[in-house]
């Protein structure tokens, strides 16, 4: 048995579980009027309401038990002091350091990481003011129009999510473009209608050797010097953020113009340091110190709120609970507000990327469910696509439901419309709908007893269906700074509760080495008789299409 399992809490939870499932959470609403009260929380610009789960009060006190025996607190502190948690790579996790606002030296293997990080920032905030106000010029002498980010995974997904979730913050100055897949047809449509004298390009890549970003780099560049006729002029145009400077002065890049990263900082957890450059060109820097505001308010909650109070605790034992004690196999996320399209992306990476692993800490394989695989859509767009699955399927997916109480860009009567819909479908998902309901509603409509029979099984919905709901007063960077670094603490906890190394990532590499070799082998036309006969098969089809065109 896993050590995990072997816990007393683990084992009482494995019970009542069983338990659990023979309830109904419309019955549990009916039983006890104060449900909300007791289960959701508050902060300045942020609610949670994990009600609408399977749960009663000893659910709570068993899961807040298993991660106190799970050392969750303790190995939370390691986190905030520095200590080398990422374990399989010998490395620090500290993006919370990103947006501390202490003043106290934080050192980090002897150096004082503060110190760095405020450089940065510093870099940062100057380059800003310096390409907003028009003084940073093109080799043409005109200022810079439009950005063009440059990165994949951690080093596009975030600041693109954050650019396009606080959009209506910006002044429209700079005109920003983000390029992630190796696709050509991507870079070429962003370049297509762009002015070379004008465009300012950001590289973003820890070592400056990810191959889909230095491809697209090598591609920008190539379209710059083309249109200037002169290879001089990188450095007027390109920037870079990364941990190899060699490597990006070896490029063309100034040493002027790049900015650090470090190895404590996990590329998906990135946004908050130099990642963000693209986020603070867009909506300047002082709104990008509001994003780094609301993710610390978050920080420290995370660090001095009870168990039973603490809103990424409860996120992260929700998401167990109904996983790996319920078998939930996915999870939803449902944002209800079009600024927050690129969310369920986002965070498909920052969960499935970090804990979407099977052996624990020793390295032992985990016989128990980890985490679920994540996916989801806008609200509105969802209901008149997947909804009927959530609803009335076999399969129970629990949801999180993402919203505010204010439009940013409101509209009369839209946001109202939205919103119904919002509540009306966790209230929906928990609720469900018998067949002595449907029946009657029917009987009341005046159809038939024969359509009635026919009809009525179809329109039964079980209910029971678990969901959280986030709700913030509106969306603004202080309140999508909270909302990103409440999933990140989630996270984490899911992490250490189910043993699993959360801040690597080996199961990207073994992909990337085989397309490594196989790039080789597309580009001479030879085969390695090696691999599988549907890898050789596919390959030989494949240039076999080819040298017909």
């Amino acid at each position: 048995m896993d050590a995990r399992q072997s816990l007393p809490a683990w084992q009482a939870l494995t019970q009542h579980a069983n338990m659990m499932k023979t309830k109904h959470m419309k019955d549990l609403f009916s039983q006890d009027t104060e449900r909300f009260n007791k289960y959701s929380v508050k902060l300045p610009k942020i609610l949670f309401d994990y009600s609408k789960n399977l749960i009663d009060q000893q659910t709570i006190t068993q899961l807040v038990e298993l991660a106190k025996q799970c050392q969750v607190e303790q190995w939370r502190e390691r986190m905030f002091a520095g200590e080398h948690i990422n374990t399989t790579e010998d490395r620090a996790v500290l993006h919370v350091a990103l947006r501390d606002r202490l003043d106290n030296a934080k050192e980090l293997d002897g150096v004082d990481i503060n110190q760095q990080i405020a450089a940065t920032q510093q870099q940062m905030a100057a380059f800003c003011d310096c390409v907003r106000s028009g003084q940073w010029r093109g080799y043409s002498g005109k200022a810079i129009t439009d950005v063009v980010s440059i990165g994949v995974g951690g080093s596009n997904l975030g600041p693109q999510m954050v650019t396009e979730a606080l959009h209506q913050y910006s002044d429209g100055q700079l005109k920003m473009h983000y390029v992630s897949n190796v696709d050509g047809t991507q870079i070429a449509n962003v370049l297509k209608p762009l002015n070379p004298e004008t465009v300012l390009f950001i590289v973003s890549s820890k070592t400056f050797t990810t191959t889909e970003t230095m491809t697209n780099a090598h591609t920008a560049m190539q379209w710059l010097t083309t249109a200037a006729q002169d290879t001089s002029i990188v450095a007027k145009h390109f920037v870079a953020v990364t941990a190899n400077k060699s490597n990006a002065i070896k490029f063309g890049i100034s040493q002027d113009n790049i900015f650090n990263m470090w190895d404590w900082v996990g590329g998906r957890f990135s946004l908050w340091s130099a990642i963000g450059l693209p986020i603070a060109l867009d909506l300047g820097f002082d709104q990008f110190k509001q994003l780094l505001d609301g993710a610390y308010e978050v920080d420290q909650h995370f660090l001095t709120a009870e168990l039973e109070q603490n809103i990424p605790v409860l996120m992260a034992l929700m998401s167990l609970w109904n996983t790996t004690f319920l078998g939930a196999q996915s999870q939803a996320i449902l944002p209800y507000d079009q600024s927050l399209h690129m969310l369920s992306a986002y965070l498909q990476q920052a969960e499935m990327e970090s804990n979407g692993k099977s052996v624990n800490w020793q390295g032992e394989k985990v016989d128990y469910p980890t985490v679920p695989s994540i996916w989801g859509e806008l609200g509105i767009n969802g209901q008149h696509a997947f909804y009927q699955y959530l609803h009335q399927s076999n399969n129970i997916v629990p949801a999180d439901f993402i919203g505010s109480v204010e439009s940013v860009t409101p509209v009369e009567g839209h946001h109202e419309t939205l919103m119904a819909n919002f509540f009306a479908q966790t209230q929906a998902l928990m609720q469900g709908v018998t067949e002595q309901e449907v029946r009657a509603d029917l009987k009341m409509r005046g159809r038939s007893d024969d359509y009635i029979n026919k009809v009525a099984p179809h329109k039964v919905h079980l209910g029971n269906r678990p969901t959280n709901t986030l709700l913030m007063k509106r969306i603004s960077p202080r309140s999508i700074g909270n909302l990103i670094a409440l999933y990140e603490h989630k996270i984490f906890v899911q992490g250490i509760i189910l043993q699993i190394c959360s801040f690597d990532q080996w199961g990207v590499e073994l992909g990337k080495t085989l397309a490594n070799k196989i790039q080789q082998e597309l580009e001479s036309g030879q085969v390695n008789p090696n691999h599988d006969s549907s890898t050789q098969g596919l390959l030989a089809h494949y240039h076999a299409m080819k040298s017909e065109s």
